[in-house]
């Protein structure tokens, strides 16, 4: 199922200085970093942060695994914000721009996604923490990590008339594989999804 439709008010590219993160030094063993961008980091790059925000982009491992992180910490607007955010991704990785309907549609349904994604965590789960994304050999997983105990899950039945309770129901038709995953010990979890491009 596709989200075919003309951009909304909002979703009309890649804002001139959005938050495309920064690439910093690798951790041993794995080829990827982790860690935020400071304000002055993302003043000398052109993306928009404040002193508690913080984005990351991780290198590409060696099967062509890249990364992404945007971490929510004291941050208001966070779906338009993680929209603006993946719609970086997505232009850094080459699934934008569109050339044809179906690489739009795929597109729209990773936004919408995350979209879903992050308004769960809003709505049920005292908001979200991070924000990860990964592209690996056409696959993009989203993982948004939150603080709440609950479990996300369609409602069932589910009834397409009536408002409200249809972000988990549109997150299982447009996604591949999505689940939960928990530590143990440690509160909340992340809530994933798997988007593929168009063939």
């Amino acid at each position: 199922m596709s989200t075919t439709r003309p951009y909304p008010p909002g979703d009309r590219g890649p804002e001139p200085s959005g938050a495309s993160g920064v690439s910093e030094g690798g951790l041993p063993g794995n080829g990827e970093s982790e860690g935020g961008v400071s304000a002055g980091q993302a003043a000398l790059i052109g993306a928009p942060a404040s002193p508690s925000s913080g984005s990351a982009s991780e290198p590409a491992g060696d099967g062509g695994r890249q990364v992404r992180r945007l971490s929510f910490d004291d941050q208001a607007g966070v779906v338009p914000l993680a929209r603006d955010f993946t719609r970086q991704a997505l232009y850094a990785w080459g699934w934008l721009p569109s050339a044809t309907a179906d690489q739009r549609a795929a597109a729209e349904d990773v936004l919408l996604v995350v979209s879903e994604l992050v308004t769960n965590a809003c709505l049920h789960a005292e908001g979200p923490d991070e924000l990860r994304i990964t592209c690996e050999k056409k696959v993009i997983r989203l993982e948004v990590s939150d603080r709440g105990a609950g479990q996300p899950a369609p409602r069932t039945p589910h009834r397409a008339g009536r408002p409200g309770g249809h972000g988990m129901f549109i997150v299982q038709r447009l996604c591949l594989d999505w689940g939960v995953v928990r530590t143990p010990g440690v509160a909340g979890k992340r809530v994933w999804a798997e988007l593929g491009a168009p063939a």
